[in-house]
């Protein structure tokens, strides 16, 4: 186990920035007007900041104390390499929430959802206080159970996927497959990626490093889907939040902006070896408290320190994995109204894709009035430019004014989740 360093007031140097994104359990509308409290966290709290939502349910950034970006960028015995932060949120007719542990690291933005029900609800399902917990390369966690990367997928009577289907929504376990006293939560695919990216690597790191995480974050996750191999087990779940089984993934954690990015564009991605249909089970280890290099798997600061060093994605995972790993795309997105046109829309074009962005953008923006409404007549003009622009602003997307794979299926999955057409919580 680690022996953890404190961080003190005089290690703060840096600065880390904090948005806060507040929405309804019932329909997924944001809270505008919510009151939104920052704290320091511990035994004396301090107030750092109070705001509130505007007609998006977000705040302004807030800009917040942080450690140096050097502890997060090497595993020696640093201090803790991130400042945690509480936060409060309150707004009337909604049960108000609480939230400790929010992980502010160096130059970075963590984006924290905040989900409110209302108080007219009869039974609560969120609780008022939700703790995060250490980071894995901080905190202590079982290491992963060693498994064959490729697995095994006619156990039972089950149907399992003839072709890799990026599933609309993920079950989680949020435990060990045989606590049955653990919850099982519905999470949307792209949002349970980024709660485990951000659970388990350093948003500092290289961009290169962070991509080739996902990527095996990914891989893994769609082989579970796959296989179905905790169904194929009796279990009604797809897979858990334990390190000694699969991935962790913590409830109501914060998120970072540039993981999410990343994230929102090659979500459909995965892990291949050739001649294999599923994809890869691509474990990994933190490199520091566990070593793994002898199993073939990747180390998590290893890669760190690839990237650093230049190394592509790619690159990263071939040295661990070997040569014949390749990054292969999944055959079908499921819970999408229509799928990308395969080009990117921009000014001067038209047709039945424009129109269909079109319709959608503008039931979002109905719910999201800061985006502008935009008649779906199929042509791509400066006025669907500006409401393309302002969703991309909303949601933390590149703000080019241009529907590209990103923004197209970001706009698919907020109109499904605004829409009521899907379950997305």
């Amino acid at each position: 186990m680690t022996n953890h360093l404190s961080t003190t007031a005089a290690s703060l140097s840096a600065r880390g920035y904090l948005q806060v994104d507040v929405v309804n359990t019932e329909n997924n509308f944001p809270i505008p007007d919510a009151r939104v409290t920052v704290y320091h966290t511990g035994t004396s709290e301090t107030v750092v900041e109070q705001t509130s939502t505007n007609r998006s349910g977000q705040i302004d950034e807030i800009t917040l104390s942080a450690p140096p970006e050097e502890y997060s960028l090497s595993p020696g015995d640093h201090p803790q390499p991130y400042m945690d932060y509480s936060l409060t949120v309150s707004a009337p007719g909604f049960r108000p929430v609480r939230i400790d542990g929010i992980e502010i690291l160096a130059e970075t933005t963590a984006i924290q959802p905040v989900r409110m029900e209302p108080e007219t609800d009869p039974v609560s399902e969120i609780p008022s206080l939700i703790q995060i917990p250490e980071h894995t390369l901080y905190g202590y966690y079982p290491p992963k159970i060693v498994e064959n990367e490729v697995q095994p997928v006619n156990e039972s009577g089950y149907i399992v996927l003839s072709r890799v289907v990026v599933p609309q929504t993920i079950v989680v376990h949020d435990g060990a497959p045989t606590d049955s006293s653990a919850r099982d939560y519905y999470v949307p695919y792209r949002d349970y990626i980024k709660n485990v990216a951000s659970s388990e690597i350093y948003a500092t790191w290289p961009q290169s490093t962070i991509t080739a995480n996902i990527l095996a974050i990914m891989s893994f996750a769609l082989n579970r889907v796959y296989t179905e191999h905790y169904r194929n087990r009796g279990y009604d779940f797809t897979i858990t939040s334990s390190t000694a089984f699969d991935q962790k993934w913590i409830y109501g954690r914060n998120i970072y902006d540039n993981i999410s990015v990343i994230v929102d564009e090659i979500f459909d991605n995965y892990l291949s070896r050739p001649d294999v249909r599923q994809p890869i089970l691509t474990q990994y280890c933190d490199g520091r408290q566990v070593q793994c290099l002898d199993r073939g798997w990747m180390t998590q600061w290893g890669s760190c320190t690839l990237g650093e060093q230049g190394y592509s994605a790619i690159a990263i995972l071939r040295n661990y994995y070997g040569d014949s790993i390749y990054i292969n795309t999944a055959e079908e997105i499921s819970g999408i109204p229509a799928s990308w046109p395969g080009y990117t829309l921009s000014i001067g074009a038209s047709g039945q894709k424009v129109a269909q962005m079109q319709e959608q953008l503008d039931t979002i923006s109905t719910v999201y009035t800061a985006i502008p409404r935009v008649a779906a007549d199929g042509v791509y003009g400066e006025g669907t430019a500006q409401s393309v622009r302002q969703f991309q602003s909303v949601f933390g997307l590149p703000q080019t004014g241009e529907v590209d794979f990103a923004t197209w299926y970001k706009i698919s999955h907020i109109y499904v989740a605004v829409s009521g057409i899907g379950e997305l919580n």
